[in-house]
């Protein structure tokens, strides 16, 4: 059953695709005194690209900014888990986090935090990849949804418009990083082609 969830960009309702791609694939239930919400984020760069980055439980730095380092106990596995230093500026310095779900036929991947100096309780993300076309290029759809429990002391509304706001920075990291990676992909056989003839 899909959770009710509204769309976290502002950006008015879900289109007809991501509505399925969440019935399909972004299927957690909140419960009482939880919120949930989901964000969407169009990425000009190839779905296996953008993969190579999200996939990598063991290295979220990659890509999320407030992540200073990160450290996996045991195989990367269902199960795995992996002990994340938060930057400074944010209301936390570390999370235990567990990896529920790495479906890289799917594209999807699913984190439990269990652990940490901070007020997510029973926080669960899952973060979904589909391929399209972004201006006649192989681009990439990311849906990442949540479900938390509210902390004591705050409301439904603060809660999600506060995970949201580190939500939208990952994934306009993710974006930033994919992009560039995929053009350096894209202009990398033209310089060398260049220095080929120049050498030649």
């Amino acid at each position: 059953m899909l959770m009710m969830m509204k769309k976290g960009n502002g950006d008015g309702d879900f289109s007809n695709v991501e509505m399925e791609f969440l019935r399909r694939h972004h299927t957690q239930e909140p419960r009482q005194n939880q919120c949930s919400s989901a964000l969407v984020k169009h990425i000009k760069a190839p779905l296996p690209l953008v993969w190579s980055l999200v996939r990598r439980f063991d290295e979220p730095q990659k890509y999320k900014p407030f992540v200073s380092r990160c450290v996996v106990r045991g195989n990367l596995e269902i199960g795995s888990l992996r002990e994340v230093d938060v930057k400074s500026g944010l209301p936390a310095t570390t999370s235990t986090e567990r990896l529920e779900i790495l479906d890289d036929n799917q594209h999807i991947l699913s984190v439990r935090i269990i652990g940490g100096d901070h007020r997510l309780r029973n926080y669960s993300s899952i973060m979904s990849l589909h391929p399209e076309i972004i201006d006649g290029r192989p681009g990439t759809l990311v849906i990442e949804s949540f479900v938390v429990d509210v902390p004591e002391g705050n409301t439904e509304d603060e809660t999600c418009y506060f995970i949201e706001a580190l939500i939208k920075c990952n994934l306009k990291s993710l974006a930033d990083v994919s992009e560039g990676l995929a053009v350096q992909d894209r202009t990398e056989p033209i310089d060398r082609m260049r220095d080929l003839l120049i050498s030649g």
